[in-house]
């Protein structure tokens, strides 16, 4: 493959696609982040609603944004562990049991913006 077939608008194009397909397995193999989009889709009119400037409703949707990142990310995590190794292994479990902090810390993060700009 020559160098420019990965340059420019072809590598925007590529990486659109891959992005795409990892968003759509990520929807296909996840229960969590299946049940994350539809937090998702009423997060979006709520912030809306509840948002009272720009940055609050920026706030709100990008801690549920964030969320779905994170779950992305531990899913792949996952995925690579158990590709790589059905036995059990400390550092597979650590580095799993990681991934779900990571989730869980996301979650928190978005409830405490929520609480903060609805409540406070």
């Amino acid at each position: 493959m020559a160098d420019n077939e990965h340059k420019g608008l072809q590598r925007l194009i590529n990486a659109a696609r891959f992005s795409w397909l990892g968003i759509k397995a990520t929807y296909q193999h996840e229960e969590a982040f299946r049940q994350e989009v539809l937090l998702l889709a009423i997060a979006i009119p709520l912030a809306f609603w509840l948002g009272d400037s720009g940055l609050e409703k920026a706030l709100l949707l990008s801690s549920v944004v964030g969320v779905l990142i994170v779950e992305i990310l531990n899913s792949a995590i996952e995925a690579v562990v158990d590709r790589f190794g059905g036995e059990h292994h400390e550092l597979s479990g650590r580095a799993k049991d990681m991934g779900s902090a990571a989730v869980s810390l996301s979650l928190l993060n978005a409830a405490i913006i929520w609480i903060c700009i609805i409540i406070i």
